[in-house]
């Protein structure tokens, strides 16, 4: 199948410097690993990450409506979550 469509993304320069070096001492180019992410995601049908307990917790949690935090905005939320560290 022909390679035809262009994907653009921007992030930042040092994180794409890091992740070329490790995608090229595995041997692949930059379009080989974006090919491969796209192919997980589709034969997984989700990202192809598994979620640490704490992040499986969290989806149980909301799941059954517990632990949620209710605010106006994001500013709101926020600013409630940066309290709780002080």
């Amino acid at each position: 199948m022909a390679k035809t469509a262009m994907i653009r993304a921007r992030t930042e320069a040092k994180t794409k410097e890091r992740a070329e070096k490790v995608i090229r001492a595995l041997g692949l180019t930059p379009t080989a690993a974006i090919t491969m992410f796209y192919h997980q995601i589709i034969r997984q049908g989700g990202l192809p990450f598994q979620p640490n307990a704490e992040t499986v917790e969290a989806i149980r949690d909301a799941r059954r409506g517990e632990n949620l935090v209710r605010s106006d905005s994001a500013e709101d939320f926020f600013a409630e979550l940066n309290s709780d560290d002080e």
